[in-house]
């Protein structure tokens, strides 16, 4: 009976031990490992990424993408405009998701059809020059690029209504394109949120 006792309490001993010891590996040592490489090798990335105006104060995530309405709630022609989101009422961190609709969903095809022709009279385009990240969601809800053929028929118009120069414009489109990951993966993307304050800081 003894040694049965005893065998018990060493076995309970040796898992309480073991509990500690992993409890401070896994629990606090590695956290703070994995927490003090981020902060040293990659900074910006390990704090979120986060973009700020010309006085040094955050307006958004460089991976978070967001909306630029006017104070009426209407997209706002002397802003880039980004692509839908189907993340909560847009671009919502804790509802991202896409719609999960097929492509021949006829409520997916008619939602389309009705932002095709919504993005081409707002820009005022054909609807044959809409591309489709103009009028569809990314899986997410929060992609904050568009692509160069997007940002390409907002030109026009988002030099109007800030009444400067189209050719400026473009280039400061063309500075703010990134080509593919290691030059072949994905594609060329414009990061709206940053092209929208390079805008921002041109005016002041």
């Amino acid at each position: 009976m003894n040694a049965a006792r005893r065998t018990s309490r060493r076995t309970v001993w040796a898992a309480v031990r073991a509990m500690a010891l992993f409890t401070i590996l896994l629990g606090v040592a590695y956290p703070l490992a994995v927490t003090g490489i981020g902060q040293l090798a990659l900074p910006a990335q390990a704090n979120g990424s986060l973009v700020s105006d010309s006085a040094g104060s955050p307006v958004g995530s460089a991976l978070i993408g967001q909306q630029f309405f006017t104070a009426a709630g209407d997209p706002d022609p002397a802003f880039f405009q980004p692509r839908p989101s189907a993340a909560g009422d847009g671009y919502d961190g804790a509802a991202s998701s896409g719609s999960n609709l097929g492509p021949k969903n006829p409520d997916l095809v008619a939602a389309i059809g009705e932002r095709k022709a919504q993005v081409a009279d707002f820009n005022g385009v054909p609807e044959t020059e809409v591309p489709a990240d103009a009028v569809t969601a990314s899986s997410s809800g929060l992609d904050p690029h568009i692509s160069p053929a997007y940002a390409a028929i907002q030109v026009q118009r988002v030099a109007e209504a800030r009444g400067i120069d189209t050719a400026t414009v473009a280039q400061l489109v063309e500075a703010h394109t990134a080509g593919p990951d290691l030059g072949y993966l994905g594609e060329s993307r414009v990061n709206v949120l940053e092209l929208n304050l390079a805008l921002e800081q041109l005016r002041g």
